[in-house]
């Protein structure tokens, strides 16, 4: 094994290598698929959000009911990490997110006929398992598709759809369960992922399954590390030897936790402490998802700009996502604190900017410290912390809420864990994995 490497300023030039049109239109149209369905895959996921106070009241549920129904996507979600990377790894993207999208679109069509709180669990476990492959899967797609110094930016504009479809959710799925019902609006989104589903199996294949020119592939190819002889579950026994590996899977766990915060709690936090009505919550709710959206496409850019200035893409991937952990924690505490609903408003949407800068230049850094065969499963290692978070923070704060009657804990909790996370990126990842 060999011993993590320091990735720190080196002398580092970007390749000047002009590829193909070829190349360059199958490029658009993979990360235009991607984005398309990372947009579908984020409306799934804030479905039950939106719909939680005529979730809450037809089916009768208790604050601390709706935190375990907003968790359950998490869990599984996050127990499928590692098998899906492991399948995508052997099997390709394809093959993988197609079936994906295939079971989260029937799992959220079959939310549209839930009648208790154990149906819909069920549900949102078939929802987490079906989305385990989407975005560490569009990561090995970046990978297969850009050489090693380009491939932030194409991550970063692809993992915007993290950003862009909770922007969109508020308003587009309150208009559509204030217009149909809370059901019919799952029965829209569900629909949605199979017109998603009919065009990856249509238009996207890998690039040595298409007439790109050997020159091409050479290129993208040309500053990886060597491939890992190792498959399946040995790959992320292997990956575990590493310190940088321990430090993504737990620092990423800040990084979800306070996106989903905000994913899942934000229309309820506006209604119920800043006593906005259903339509304003949902109006309101979209700017500070929308400030998200930028910072996941404007952490690509500043990852390139670091590049471009000689930095190495290992460490324009970590910088920002140590910055960005920081900032988050501190933006939200401060939130919390604000007696004044658009300083609160504004303070929340400066956080999820900064979160999602975060979001997007971490999952690009296994893209940029590994060999191409292992970053699926090492996004997966990497994810499963994430997906922790993801399954801790409404449960966690729907039982702050509970026990204490306001918000402003939750907010101070998941401050200082990104805080705490930001401070993991910033020791714990220091060190490239190579064979």
């Amino acid at each position: 094994m060999a011993a993590d490497r320091p990735t720190g300023r080196q002398s580092f030039t970007p390749s000047s290598f002009i590829y193909s049109p070829t190349t360059h239109r199958l490029r658009v149209i993979a990360v235009g698929l991607l984005v398309a369905a990372g947009c579908i895959n984020y409306l799934d996921r804030a479905a039950v959000a939106v719909a939680e106070p005529q979730v809450h009241q037809e089916l009768h549920l208790s604050y601390g009911q709706v935190g375990v129904l907003l968790s359950a996507f998490a869990w599984s979600y996050g127990l499928a990490q590692i098998p899906a990377g492991t399948l995508l790894d052997r099997f390709g993207a394809r093959r993988t997110l197609g079936v994906g999208l295939v079971l989260w679109s029937l799992a959220q069509l079959s939310a549209t006929f839930v009648r208790s709180l154990s149906q819909f669990i069920i549900a949102r476990i078939a929802l987490g398992l079906g989305e385990s492959p989407m975005y560490i899967g569009g990561t090995r797609v970046c990978t297969d598709w850009f050489a090693l110094d380009q491939r932030a930016l194409p991550i970063a504009i692809f993992n915007s759809s993290s950003g862009l479809a909770p922007a969109l959710a508020p308003p587009l799925l309150t208009w559509l369960m204030l217009a149909f019902g809370w059901r019919e609006m799952f029965l829209i989104a569900g629909l949605a992922g199979f017109a998603v589903t009919a065009l990856w199996v249509v238009f996207y294949r890998a690039p040595e399954n298409t007439n790109v020119p050997e020159a091409d592939l050479a290129e993208i190819r040309r500053q990886d590390s060597a491939d890992v002889p190792h498959i399946g579950f040995r790959q992320a026994l292997w990956l575990l030897r590493f310190p940088t590996t321990w430090g993504m899977f737990l620092g990423f766990f800040g990084v979800v936790y306070i996106s989903w915060l905000y994913a899942t709690w934000l229309p309820a936090y506006l209604e119920s402490s800043r006593h906005q009505s259903v339509a304003s919550a949902g109006f309101w709710a979209a700017v500070p998802l929308a400030a998200g959206f930028f910072g996941a496409l404007g952490g690509g850019f500043i990852s390139e700009g670091l590049i471009r200035r000689g930095i190495s893409p290992a460490a324009a991937c970590r910088w920002p996502t140590v910055v960005g952990l920081l900032a988050a924690g501190l933006f939200t505490i401060a939130a919390s604190q604000s007696g004044n609903v658009y300083v609160a408003i504004g303070l929340i949407a400066c956080g999820l900017f900064a979160a999602n800068v975060a979001s997007s230049c971490g999952w690009a850094l296994p893209a940029v410290i590994a060999p191409p065969n292992v970053v699926a499963t090492l996004e997966a290692v990497q994810n499963v912390g994430g997906s922790v978070g993801g399954a801790l923070a409404p449960f966690i704060t729907g039982a702050l809420i509970q026990a204490k009657g306001s918000f402003v804990p939750a907010f101070i909790l998941a401050g200082i864990i990104s805080f705490a996370c930001g401070l993991i990126y910033l020791f714990g990842t220091r060190g490239k994995i190579a064979a």
